[in-house]
């Protein structure tokens, strides 16, 4: 199974600007990346880095700025394989949790995010394409349809915990042991609590 990782190497997680700055948000993004890329081998697999433009990471890299959905298609189209997709802001993702993703059974297996995104695909169907705009993890049921792929939902916290706004910081606070969180923790961001919601703040807030 082909195993890609799309990655934005320019300017990544811009929603995180209340807390974090340009430089320390690509920090932040490449240890995601690199937290990801452990679990895809510790899964028994080689990962690809599918990313936006060059960038060092100990991984195999291919460079496309096109778009996420024509990038991730271009793969599809030029694989007769198994191709699995595995987005690289996924903190929390383990090799257990992988595993499960990879031998569920399916045409097309599907690890929703939250707010109707998709986080992780396994693709086994030669005329599946993907679609990452909106509402994909709903796109990408209605295209598996279309096409009479089987579907298989892969309900899983840890690869639903994409990281985004402030308060997914809380996630990786909470059930994060790899290296987004030893940065998140190494740059004084901690867990804040009040009377309500848990938040994530800056010691210097």
């Amino acid at each position: 199974m082909r195993v890609v990782v799309p990655f934005a190497a320019e300017n990544p997680k811009t929603r995180l600007s209340g807390v974090l700055d340009a430089d320390e948000r690509a920090a932040f993004a490449r240890a995601m990346l690199a937290d990801v890329l452990d679990a895809v081998r510790n899964a028994g697999r080689t990962p690809t880095v599918l990313a936006t433009a060059p960038v060092d990471v100990d991984a195999s890299v291919r460079v496309d700025d096109r778009s996420l959905t024509t990038a991730v298609n271009a793969v599809l189209d030029e694989d007769d394989g198994s191709v699995a997709v595995v987005m690289a802001d996924l903190p929390l993702v383990t090799s257990a949790v992988l595993d499960r993703l990879f031998d569920a059974d399916g045409d097309v297996v599907i690890a929703p995010g939250r707010g109707a995104g998709t986080n992780a695909l396994v693709v086994r169907d030669d005329e599946f394409h993907t679609d990452f705009h909106g509402a994909s993890y709903l796109d990408h049921r209605e295209a598996a349809a279309a096409v009479g792929a089987e579907v298989t939902v892969v309900d899983s916290h840890r690869l639903a915990t994409d990281v985004d706004e402030r308060a997914d910081l809380v996630e990786v606070l909470v059930h994060g042991d790899g290296r987004a969180a030893t940065w998140l923790a190494n740059n004084g961001v901690r867990i804040e609590r009040g009377n309500g919601r848990v938040n994530a703040v800056r010691v210097d807030d």
